[in-house]
């Protein structure tokens, strides 16, 4: 219980626009919560079923691996529509069939439900259209979860959860903080290749940037790139848009140490 009174459920709850999104990209940090015994979980926006390789048979079958390989507590598929994710979708409905209708109303109530003390979301800038979509449709619903008058089905309680981070896919971000992933970057990387039909090259196969061949040893130097500012091997960027309080500074970093960073991307 937070000192609002708030009772949590999950410890954590990240959003994918489809699955395999979130091993890709906040992957290390699911893997690393569930080892330290949180309770941790995924909702994956859509089934994927415009992805130019696999079927939907076989993309469940791998969530389902992931799934096991992350440790998670709880996975559950939305089955908003693959290509038209959209934050007002809904809307337009009429008023007694809105709450129904509504891609917003479907994550407050998941939110209500599972109740996480953090909430893991895509960044809002992105190459793919349902991955911004995603940020703006989870955010809008992060506000109204709030809101106690805004209905659900089957409704549920207001609630806020206790801190938001949003992580970057292939943009680059200038993250709040990054995490150490590094002791656990082998189990990210099993939970990644569950996805064998999206990101194995394979002869014959439509061409696709996951699948390609370098897609794999990118998401490394990605998460590479980011371990180096921070002195680690491997580590994953996450923003926070608000500022960050902290009641005791000096025990914060002594449990907080790090090595001195081996680059430093930005100017001071």
């Amino acid at each position: 219980m937070s000192a609002s009174g708030a009772t949590y459920g999950l410890e954590a709850l990240a959003f994918g626009p489809h699955p395999d999104d979130v091993e890709l990209f906040c992957g290390g940090l699911m893997a690393k919560l569930s080892s330290q015994g949180h309770r941790t979980g995924i909702i994956d926006l859509s089934r994927g079923e415009k992805s130019s390789r696999g079927t939907l048979e076989s993309r469940a079958e791998e969530t389902l691996a992931a799934s096991r390989v992350l440790g998670l507590s709880v996975r559950e598929n939305l089955e908003l529509p693959d290509g038209w994710l959209n934050p007002w979708a809904g809307f337009e409905a009429p008023e007694a069939e809105r709450v129904r209708a509504s891609a917003v109303a479907r994550v407050v109530e998941v939110l209500r439900r599972l109740r996480p003390e953090l909430v893991i979301v895509p960044w809002e800038e992105e190459r793919h259209p349902d991955h911004e979509a995603a940020s703006a449709l989870v955010t809008r619903a992060l506000f109204f979860s709030g809101v106690r008058k805004f209905e659900t089905e089957p409704p549920g309680a207001a609630f806020t959860p206790r801190q938001v981070l949003y992580y970057p896919l292939r943009h680059l971000a200038e993250p709040s903080f990054v995490v150490d992933v590094s002791s656990i970057y082998e189990t990210k990387t099993a939970a990644v290749r569950c996805y064998a039909s999206q990101v194995e090259p394979r002869l014959g196969a439509p061409a696709t940037l996951v699948g390609s061949p370098l897609s794999l040893s990118s998401l490394e130097a990605r998460d590479r790139f980011y371990g180096a500012q921070v002195g680690v091997a491997h580590g994953e960027p996450y923003v926070v848009r608000e500022t960050l309080g902290l009641i005791d500074p000096v025990e914060h970093f002594r449990r907080n140490s790090f090595e001195k960073p081996l680059f430093f991307p930005h100017r001071r």
